[in-house]
C-alpha cells in the first residue's frame, strides 16, 4: 500500500472514442472535528488542517490522491472536503451533489452528532453510495461496536446491525484502517462503474467560485464527463469563461485535465452559481448564445426576516461581503438564524470580493447599517467613506463570530420600551397640611409596600389626577424607609396637585426592556 501525490494524466481529444473507466469523486462529510479533514490530510500526505482558521474547514476543498492496491494496480481517486460546521450546510448539499461516492466519518468518541444526520440526509437525498467510517479508534475507551448500535438508533444500519451500508473503524491520525477504508472505495467503485468519454466536450459541477481582486472571478469545477482543454469556452447558467489556462488541485498549470480532475478556471464574465452543472463549448459567440437563451433567475431575498417589515420595528441594513459563494451562502445562513424581537434584518447587498466604495455607500442610504465581510479585505475609499458616515465595518475568519457580533450590534439598536410596573398601593386618610407642591399626608399601605423615593401617581376615582415623589416617611413619627402592608404611615409627598382624602397612592418602578 502506497500513496503518491497525483499527477494530472492529460488525454487529448483526439484520442480513440470509448467510455472508459474514470476515477469516482468521494465527498468526505460529517460533524465539526470528526476528523474528515485529517482524513483527507493522512491520504494526501499534507498538512490542510493547520492552514484552517480556528481548526475547522470553512471551504470546499477537491483534491486527487494516487492509491496502489494489493494487487499493484494504481488507481486515481477525487477526493471533496465539505466543512462540518452547521452554518455550511448549503456546501455540504453541493458536496454531494458533485459526488459519486460518500464517506460519512464519525468520531468513535463522541457518535453521532447533529452535522452527522444533516449529512446524512444528504447524502441519501442525492442517493449516493456511502460507507461509514468510525474515526479516533487510537484514542482510549472508544467502543466501535456501541457506535455501530448508535448509529441503528438513528436508523443508520450497517453491516452486521441489521443493513448493508459497509463500515471500516478508522484512525485517521494513524492511519490506522485507512487502507481498508481505500479498498472498500474501490471496490464500491467498480460495482458502480463510474465511466467518462474522454473525447467529449467537459462537463460537470461548480462546487466554489469567488472574485480575486488580482486574478479575477474564479472557480473550481470537478469533471465528470469528457476532457476540458485551454481554448475551450466553459458556460454555467448564465456565466462563462474562456479556458485560457487551468490549474489542477495543486496550482500547477496543465493544458488538458480529464474526467474525475478538480480544476481552476480564472477569467468568468460574472460569479458562476456553486452547485450548478456546467458544459463547454468551442467559441465565446456560442457561450453567449447559449446564456441569451437561459432563463433569467430569481434574484436573492432582499431580506432575511420576511417579505414586509412588522409595525414598531428597527430596520438593520446589513451589507455582506465574502471570499467565495460558499462562504457568502453559510453567512446568510447564519444570519437567518438571528431572532431578536423589534428588529428586521434587511441585506442591502451580498456579494463576493473586496469591500469597496460602492459598499459603503449601498451601506450609507440606510439608518443603522453595518457592514460586515467574512474573509474579505476593506479598500481604502471604502474605509474612509464608512468611517465618515459611522457605520461599523467588521471583518471575520470564524462565521459564529461574525453572527455573534451582528447580534450584539442588532440588539443595541433593538428599541426599548418602557414600562410601569406597581411596588405599592395605599390610601390617604388624612392630609395635614399642603405648601406649594410640598403635602403632608397620612395613610394606610393596602398593597406591596412604600419607599422612601418612591415615584408615585395620585388617584382618584381611579383616575390620575397627578404624578410626584415620596420625599420622606415616618411610623410612629420616626423616620423608616420602607412601610409595608396594613401599615399606617405618614408622609411627605412632592405633587403640583393637593391630594385629598380618600385618594390613593401607587407607587411603581419604570423598567426599560
Amino acid at each position: 500500500m502506497s500513496y503518491t501525490p497525483p499527477k494530472i494524466t492529460t488525454v487529448p481529444h483526439t484520442k480513440e472514442k470509448g467510455i472508459r473507466k474514470r476515477p469516482p469523486v468521494i465527498v468526505i462529510m460529517g460533524h465539526i472535528d470528526h476528523g474528515k479533514s485529517t482524513l483527507l490530510d493522512y491520504i494526501r500526505k499534507s498538512n490542510t488542517v493547520a492552514k484552517e482558521t480556528g481548526g475547522i474547514t470553512q471551504h470546499m476543498g477537491a483534491y486527487q490522491t494516487l492509491y496502489t492496491d494489493k494487487a499493484g494496480i494504481v488507481h486515481t481517486l477525487t477526493f471533496l472536503d465539505t466543512p462540518g460546521h452547521g452554518a455550511f450546510r448549503t456546501i455540504r448539499e453541493r458536496g454531494a451533489k458533485a459526488a459519486d461516492l460518500a464517506v460519512l466519518v464519525i468520531s468513535g468518541e463522541d457518535g453521532v452528532k447533529p452535522q452527522t444526520l444533516e449529512a446524512l440526509t444528504c447524502i441519501r437525498d442525492e442517493r449516493i453510495p456511502f460507507v461509514v467510517a468510525i474515526n479516533k479508534i487510537d484514542r482510549p475507551n472508544v467502543d466501535v461496536e456501541r457506535i455501530k448500535g448508535s448509529l441503528a438508533e438513528h436508523e443508520i444500519y450497517v453491516e452486521g446491525y441489521g443493513g448493508d451500508v459497509p463500515v471500516v473503524a478508522i484512525s485517521a491520525l494513524t492511519g490506522e484502517g485507512v487502507p481498508e477504508l481505500l479498498e472498500m472505495l474501490m471496490l464500491m467503485a467498480e460495482m458502480q462503474n463510474f465511466t467518462g468519454d474522454a473525447t467529449k466536450a467537459a462537463e460537470g459541477v461548480v462546487i466554489e467560485a469567488h472574485m480575486d481582486n488580482k486574478k479575477g472571478t474564479t472557480a473550481t469545477l470537478v469533471i465528470k464527463d469528457g476532457t476540458l482543454s485551454v481554448g475551450d469556452v466553459v458556460v454555467s447558467g448564465n456565466s462563462f469563461s474562456p479556458v485560457r489556462s487551468i490549474e489542477d488541485y495543486t496550482g500547477t498549470h496543465i493544458k488538458e485535465a480529464p474526467y474525475g480532475s478538480p480544476v481552476r478556471i480564472v477569467g468568468w464574465n460574472k460569479v458562476p452559481v456553486v452547485g450548478m452543472t456546467f458544459g463547454t463549448v468551442g467559441t465565446k459567440k456560442e457561450a453567449e448564445a447559449i446564456i441569451a437563451r437561459e432563463p433569467a433567475r430569481k434574484k436573492r431575498a432582499d431580506n432575511v426576516a420576511g417579505e414586509t417589515t412588522p409595525v414598531n420595528t428597527v430596520i438593520v441594513p446589513v451589507v455582506i461581503k465574502a471570499d467565495t459563494v460558499g462562504s457568502l451562502d453559510a453567512v446568510t445562513h447564519e444570519i437567518e438564524k438571528i431572532k431578536i424581537e423589534g428588529v428586521f434584518i434587511k441585506i442591502l447587498l451580498a456579494s463576493v470580493g473586496t469591500i469597496t466604495e460602492n459598499d459603503a455607500r449601498t451601506a450609507s442610504s440606510g439608518t443603522n447599517a453595518v457592514i460586515v465581510g467574512f474573509n474579505s479585505k476593506i479598500d481604502a475609499s471604502a474605509k474612509a467613506l464608512a468611517e465618515r458616515q459611522k457605520i461599523p465595518v467588521m471583518n471575520f475568519d470564524i462565521i459564529y463570530r461574525l453572527a455573534e457580533w451582528l447580534a450584539e450590534e442588532c440588539e443595541k439598536r433593538r428599541p426599548r420600551v418602557e414600562t410601569e410596573e406597581e411596588t405599592g398601593r395605599a390610601k390617604i386618610l388624612k392630609v395635614f397640611s399642603s405648601e406649594k407642591d410640598r403635602h403632608v399626608i397620612g395613610g394606610r399601605v393596602d398593597s406591596g409596600s412604600l419607599h422612601n423615593g418612591n415615584t408615585i401617581k395620585i388617584m382618584r376615582r381611579d383616575i390620575e389626577i397627578a404624578r410626584g415623589k415620596i420625599k420622606s416617611l415616618q411610623q410612629q413619627k420616626l423616620k423608616v424607609e420602607e412601610v409595608g402592608k396594613d401599615k399606617e404611615f405618614g408622609a411627605m409627598i412632592e405633587s403640583k396637585v393637593e391630594p385629598a382624602p380618600g385618594d390613593r397612592l401607587e407607587a411603581f418602578t419604570i423598567t426599560t426592556k
